[in-house]
C-alpha cells in the first residue's frame, strides 16, 4: 500500500470515529473558555479559530469567553502600575479597572473576533456590559484572623463575581451563524465595571444556556493523579475525593470547582484540556480518547473506554 494510499484510509478512519459524535452534538452548544498558552502562540491561534469555526459550520453552537491577564500584566507594567494580587486575584481599583476593560474589552476581544473571522467565521465581540449580559456584585474575600474569633473582609476592589446572566443576546447569536466571544467584564445595577475571572464566567454562561459542554483550556493536561498520570471519566463525587486527598490541589482548584458547578447547575459534561495542543477541542471531543479530563454529573463512575457512553449518562450495573 502506497503512503498516499494509507494517509487517505487514516483520515477516513478519524471521519468514521467522529460520526457518533457528529450526530450526537448537532444542534448543541458548547462553551469555550479560552486563554493561556493557546491565546499566546499563533500557531494555536489560527489552530483554535479553525476548530471554532468548523464547530460552527457542523451545526454545534460554540460560544467563547476568553480571559487576558498576561496582556493586562503587560500594559500595566508599561504605564507603571504595580499589580497585587490576593489570593490569585488582582487587586483592581479605577485606574486598573479602566486597563481592564481596555484590554479585555477592546484589544483581545477584537482580536479573537479578527482572528475567527480570518479563518471563514462571523463571530462578534461582547462584554458583559452590552445588553446588561452580565449582571455582577463585588467579590468579597473572607478570611479567618489568627485569633480566629472573627472573619476578616478583604477588598480587592472592582473584582466581581456573576450574579446573574441575561441570555436574550446570546440566544439570538448562537441561534444565527454568529458566534459568541465574550469579554468578562460585569456591571452592577448602578453601572459599575467589574473584572471577573473568564473561568466563573464560562462556567456560569455554561449553566444558563444548559451547554452541552464547558470546554476549559489550561496550561496543563488536565486532572493528573498522584503519579502524574491523566483522569478521564470522572464524576462529581470522583472529583470531591481528589479534592480531599490532596490530588487535586493548588493552581486547579479554581478550574476543578468552576466545571463541577457547571455540571452541577446545568451544563452536561465539562473538559479540561490542554490548550498547548493543537487542535485540542476537535480532539476531545470528537475522538474515543480524547486529550483531556472529562467530568460529568453521574453518581456512579463509568468505565472507559466509551467516552460517549459517558456522556450520554449510560450507566453500569
Amino acid at each position: 500500500m502506497s503512503h498516499t494510499e494509507d494517509s487517505t484510509i487514516q483520515i477516513a478512519s478519524v471521519l468514521t470515529e467522529a460520526l457518533p459524535y457528529l450526530q450526537r452534538f448537532a444542534g448543541k452548544t458548547f462553551v469555550i473558555k479560552y486563554g493561556g498558552n493557546a491565546m499566546e502562540n499563533e500557531s494555536l491561534q489560527n489552530g483554535f479559530a479553525r476548530d471554532i469555526v468548523l464547530l460552527k459550520a457542523i451545526g454545534i453552537n460554540p460560544v467563547v469567553v476568553h480571559g487576558g491577564g498576561p496582556q493586562i500584566g503587560d500594559l500595566l507594567k508599561r504605564l507603571k502600575i504595580q499589580s497585587r494580587f490576593v489570593d490569585g486575584m488582582r487587586v483592581t481599583d479605577s485606574e486598573t479597572m479602566d486597563v481592564v476593560q481596555m484590554v479585555l474589552g477592546g484589544l483581545v476581544n477584537k482580536e479573537i473576533v479578527s482572528l475567527i473571522n480570518r479563518n471563514g467565521g462571523k463571530a462578534i465581540g461582547l462584554t458583559g456590559k452590552d445588553g446588561n449580559f452580565i449582571k455582577a456584585r463585588q467579590l468579597k474575600i473572607h478570611r479567618q484572623t489568627p485569633e480566629m474569633q472573627a472573619r476578616e473582609i478583604i477588598d480587592i476592589g472592582l473584582v466581581g463575581e456573576v450574579e446573574a446572566i441575561n441570555t436574550d443576546i446570546i440566544q439570538m447569536l448562537k441561534n444565527s451563524d454568529f458566534i459568541p466571544v465574550i469579554a468578562p467584564i460585569g456591571v452592577d445595577q448602578h453601572g459599575k465595571s467589574y473584572n471577573i475571572n473568564a473561568d466563573l464566567v464560562a462556567g456560569k454562561v455554561a449553566e444558563v444556556l444548559n451547554a452541552e459542554k464547558l470546554i476549559l483550556l489550561t496550561n496543563t493536561p488536565g486532572v493528573l493523579n498522584q503519579q502524574g498520570e491523566l483522569l478521564t471519566g470522572l464524576t462529581v463525587n470522583r472529583v470531591n475525593s481528589l479534592i480531599a486527598d490532596g490530588t487535586i490541589h493548588g493552581g486547579m482548584l479554581p478550574k476543578i470547582r468552576c466545571a463541577l458547578d457547571a455540571v452541577k447547575n446545568g451544563a452536561r459534561s465539562a473538559h479540561i484540556i490542554d490548550g498547548r495542543v493543537k487542535h485540542a477541542v476537535l480532539l476531545e471531543i470528537f475522538t474515543e480518547r480524547g486529550v483531556g479530563s472529562l467530568i460529568t454529573n453521574h453518581h456512579e463512575e463509568i468505565p472507559q473506554p466509551s467516552r460517549l457512553a459517558d456522556e450520554c449518562c449510560v450507566s453500569v450495573e
